[in-house]
């Protein structure tokens, strides 16, 4: 779903920015902090292929921890900033969609995740 419609965007120096980068500064603006997301930001020195697989991280993390609702919902707060990642078709820019989406994800919180990481 945080694919899904994305604009292209990419960094000062060229590298293509993602649903990650969405994510991250979501949480920054909202000054949330996230174990998940502050281990793999500090792996400046790891391969890009073992670094994109710890993205998954923070996703499996919030799922155990019953926060993977909580912090998209902080990300999707600002209407501007899913203007200037989302195009029109993205489900994250129809209120309706959007509270389907996270009242789906809130569900998920009565579920006990025991997943080995």
């Amino acid at each position: 779903l945080c694919q899904f419609d994305m604009k292209e965007k990419r960094s000062f120096f060229g590298q293509r920015k993602d649903y990650w980068d969405f994510l991250c500064q979501g949480l920054a603006r909202r000054r949330q902090e996230h174990e998940g997301v502050r281990f793999v930001t500090s792996l400046e020195k790891v391969g890009t292929g073992w670094r994109g697989a710890c993205r998954l991280l923070p996703p499996w993390d919030c799922l155990v921890h019953r926060q993977l609702a909580e912090s998209l919902q902080l990300c999707l707060l600002d209407p501007e900033s899913l203007r200037e990642w989302y195009y029109a078709r993205s489900p994250f820019l129809s209120p309706q969609r959007r509270a389907e989406i996270l009242g789906s994800l809130y569900e998920l919180d009565g579920v006990t995740f025991h997943l080995a990481l």
